[in-house]
């Protein structure tokens, strides 16, 4: 079997990973790149419109030789623009010529090379570059002298231009997050307020996990107004100007809260049992830990990019760790089932298991829908819409979580007609046969 070259499995990687990973928090980046004897270096994906604008700075440029090759000619390294669709014809020139410099290729926007520079110590380049064909684009820095080190700090600053000429930060497919994040605020906020409002007029059957759940339906609401000024920022200047951190410290409470509470109603706390098993308090001291790695690889790849050494590792321990998370809270709900059906069989409550069996099931649904339409239906999305609408992938999974949100908070609402606070005894019969009748298999 043919080995195949370095370039081309790292366009691949390159390729496959910036299908699924969010766009970067700023739009303009500043980074240093010290002894980097990698071929391609790939610093950030966007999409342009045919206003779009490229500008690439370059300083304190220094090139380290091989012994074999002590005088590396400087048009063997330099940047370049690559569109999805040249991606393929990319790696077929490589493939059948491992030699290939795809400085040399047809399929690629040149924009300069280190010939271009100006000479030491002084060396430094800065230029932009109008991007005439709409499309998305990778900036690559591509160095064709085999093993070959390279230090420099680099600023990048990709637009596009509106009609009344100011400049705007965000790819063409994430222009209108700000709006779409902002909407989704006032969402939440109307359903805090009604959520409260339910609680308030039935103080009686209020337990500890509701006022979890407004805690929630709060983190929720600050981490879409930090999104959406996050978003908002980076839109009309380029930088979050600090939103960025109030997102992440948002958005960590938030998914630690959206476990927990999913964990808790699963286990029945507060409303079925005062107290957690110790395999319920495991799970809980797997899961949050677990959340804090994942909220850090999510971190290091927002506020990086592909440019780091190790920025693969940290998306492939950030899909790890969320598809452990994903999978562990199911279990609580599960042994919950199993817990009941056994009861069932003994303490003489037909109706009142039989509806308790019944709602667990049909939250076992959807968290398992939630969880799929989140991580693969939204993933299927970023993959395959045009760049131009990558915003319905965002739009679609709020769409959804707010859906998951309202079912969620429905069915275990703290009314004392609440399937598991009043079942008329007259049930009792039916429900018997019911339970002898259904395994409540999942």
């Amino acid at each position: 079997m043919t080995k195949m070259p370095l370039p081309v499995v790292f366009l691949l990687f390159a390729a496959a990973l910036l299908a699924v990973i969010p766009p970067s928090t700023a739009e303009i980046k500043s980074l240093v790149i010290s002894d980097d004897a990698r071929p391609m270096i790939l610093f950030e994906k966007f999409g342009f419109t045919h206003t779009g604008h490229v500008t690439v700075s370059v300083s304190s440029v220094s090139v380290v030789p091989t012994s074999s090759d002590p005088n590396p000619e400087p048009s063997r390294l330099g940047f370049f623009l690559l569109s999805e669709e040249s991606l393929l014809q990319v790696l077929l020139e490589i493939q059948q010529n491992p030699r290939f410099c795809v400085l040399d290729s047809h399929y690629v926007t040149h924009l300069f090379t280190f010939r271009d520079l100006s000479p030491p110590p002084n060396s430094r380049f800065n230029q932009s570059y109008p991007v005439t064909s709409p499309n998305e684009y990778s900036l690559f820095f591509a160095n064709c002298v085999p093993e070959t080190k390279v230090s420099m700090a680099v600023r990048t600053e990709m637009y596009n231009k509106d009609p009344n000429g100011s400049k705007d930060y965000l790819p063409a497919g994430s222009t209108q997050l700000p709006t779409l994040y902002s909407f989704f605020f006032l969402c939440y906020v109307t359903f805090l307020g009604y959520w409260s409002y339910t609680c308030w007029t039935n103080k009686r059957v209020v337990h500890r996990i509701h006022l979890l759940m407004a805690g929630l339906l709060l983190i929720k609401s600050l981490n879409l107004i930090c999104a959406a000024e996050d978003k908002h920022y980076v839109k009309i200047t380029g930088t979050p100007h600090g939103w960025d951190i109030l997102f992440y410290i948002f958005q960590f409470i938030r998914v630690v809260l959206l476990f927990t509470v999913i964990i808790l109603i699963g286990t029945g706390w507060s409303f079925l049992k005062p107290f957690l098993q110790e395999k319920e308090k495991n799970v809980l001291i797997i899961v949050i830990p677990l959340q804090v790695l994942a909220n850090i690889a999510s971190i290091v790849i927002g506020e990086t990019g592909p440019f780091i050494k190790d920025w693969v590792t940290w998306n492939q321990v950030f899909l790890l760790v969320d598809i452990i998370c994903c999978c562990a809270i199911i279990f609580p709900i599960v042994w919950s089932i199993r817990s009941l059906r056994e009861t069932s069989k003994t303490d003489g409550k037909a109706a009142r298991n039989l509806s308790k069996l019944t709602l667990f099931r049909q939250f076992y649904i959807v968290v398992i829908g939630y969880l799929y339409f989140t991580r693969i239906v939204v993933f299927a999305l970023k993959t395959i819409a045009a760049y131009k609408y990558q915003w319905v992938s965002f739009a679609a999974e709020e769409i959804v979580s707010l859906v998951f949100y309202v079912i969620m908070f429905y069915m275990f609402r703290p009314e004392e007609k609440n399937e598991y606070f009043a079942v008329d005894d007259d049930e009792e019969e039916a429900a018997a046969l019911a339970l002898r009748d259904e395994e409540f298999e999942l």
